[in-house]
């Protein structure tokens, strides 16, 4: 009986220890939604601009028309790199918790490899908001933002 009662305590245990890294599995998730959301909004304005040239394939493509294109090209390509980071963020998050459970049921000091880990997802999330940044950054230089001179 002592055992049953040792069993469920450390179960717990890990269960608390596990919450933290579900509300950030969360949170990621949410942001992965976003991300995919501007990844689809880029592609759909490179096909509309694309169609345009391809509709009129003897016509010189407008300077505008070209430049819009490379910066939606940047961006696709920002926006890929947040989307694979921010997913391999969620992938090392996964493995902190199951190293968590894993560790609890065989009963090893599994500390060593939940820190690396955790900091490894850390880090890959750092990296992908800051790619995340970047493609905000030149959607920005998509378009003219009108000049509000009463400031």
């Amino acid at each position: 009986m002592q055992n049953v009662i040792h069993s469920v305590t450390s179960a717990s245990e890990v269960i608390q220890l596990a919450i933290a890294p579900v509300f950030l599995l969360m949170g990621v998730s949410t942001l992965l939604g976003v991300l995919a959301g501007r990844l689809s909004r880029v592609v759909d304005r490179f096909r509309v601009l694309n169609e345009k040239v391809q509709q009129h394939p003897e016509a010189p493509v407008s300077e505008k028309i070209s430049r819009e294109l490379y910066l939606l090209q940047r961006r696709a390509i920002w926006v890929h790199r947040a989307i694979t980071l921010c997913t391999l963020s969620l992938l090392l998050v996964a493995v902190v918790i199951g190293a968590l459970f894993l560790g609890s049921a065989i009963r090893w000091d599994s500390s060593w490899l939940v820190a690396l880990v955790f900091i490894l997802a850390m880090l890959s999330l750092i990296v992908g908001l800051g790619c995340f940044l970047r493609e905000i950054y030149l959607s920005r230089h998509t378009f003219a933002l009108p000049r509000n001179n009463k400031s």
